[in-house]
């Protein structure tokens, strides 16, 4: 564990050191670097995790990303994404709880995804200031409204008083232009991505057993971005998407925990600790490698 950290008492270096040992085995047991996550996308995120993977010497071909985030903004995503590229030429992603919004874009960087039955990941609806107050909003749900009342405007019923009003004080054009944006490099990006790493060994199909060409993945890609960017499917910017809805429904393959019971044990009790520790400490976020946590937002 190293020299105590200053202020701590000896309970809190008791935990650490368990959270250490937990670490460790998980990077044995997967034969790469860990890093976890515990946080919003939000900026600054992108440093922090680039100071934690750029201090991992000797580094390891693969990386694991334990992620738990509700999500936050696109371009913070992008940024991390690169930074883990730049240093490791496999990546993971494990989802030992939740996973949402830009977070979900960010999972489809990786090699694979790894996910347990009560695993989610969320639609991929990101997160934008809203002017004024600065307030994170879902981008999608906006759009959607907006959309809404201007396909009423053109009908026959028109809009109410109440709706013009809204209107009128409500939207702004630009903040509209850079909500769209954010959607379309969303979408963008979930489909470099899939085609680029996670469809990278994607060679034969399953049932038929055919050569996958490029223009399949991409095919396949767009689908899912399709799929996940569809707000009226999905009804909810927090909803759930679970690993059987995912296999299921969008043809998404997802690598199953619970078929290796000895890193599902190790990782479940290490999440527990790790989120447990950090609520118990007021932790608002926490960033979590090797022999080194890292509490954010107290």
């Amino acid at each position: 564990m190293g020299a105590p950290v200053l202020g701590h008492t000896v309970p809190e270096q008791l935990v650490e050191k368990q959270l250490h040992d937990y670490l460790g085995d998980l990077e044995n047991l997967w034969f790469a670097d860990v890093v976890t996550y515990l946080g919003p996308i939000v900026d600054g995120a992108d440093d922090l995790i680039r100071d934690e993977v750029e201090a991992i010497d000797p580094k390891r071909d693969r990386l694991f990303l334990i992620l738990e985030t509700g999500g936050g903004y696109i371009e913070v995503a992008q940024r991390i994404a690169d930074t883990l590229r730049r240093h490791y030429q496999c990546v993971d992603f494990v989802v030992p709880n939740s996973c949402m919004s830009a977070g979900t874009v960010l999972a489809m960087s990786g090699d694979a995804i790894h996910m347990d039955y009560y695993s989610v990941l969320g639609p991929i609806d990101p997160q934008v200031p809203r002017a004024g107050d600065g307030a994170l909003i879902p981008a999608l749900g906006y759009i959607a409204k907006y959309e809404q009342l201007i396909a009423k405007a053109k009908s026959p019923e028109g809009l109410t008083m109440a709706e013009i009003t809204y209107l009128v004080q409500r939207f702004d054009p630009a903040e509209l232009y850079s909500y769209e944006q954010a959607r379309e490099l969303s979408v963008t990006l979930l489909k470099e991505w899939l085609v680029k790493y996670k469809f990278r060994d994607w060679t034969v199909t399953a049932s038929q057993k055919l050569t996958v060409t490029e223009q399949m993945k991409r095919d396949r890609a767009e689908e899912i971005a399709m799929a996940l960017g569809d707000t009226s499917r999905w009804h909810s910017h927090n909803r759930g998407i679970s690993m059987a809805v995912l296999d299921r429904d969008l043809n998404l393959q997802i690598e199953d925990l619970e078929k290796t019971p000895e890193i599902h044990g190790k990782l479940r009790a290490y999440y527990k600790l790790l989120k447990g520790y950090a609520l118990r400490m007021g932790h608002l976020a926490s960033l979590h490698r090797l022999n080194n946590y890292v509490p954010l937002g107290e």
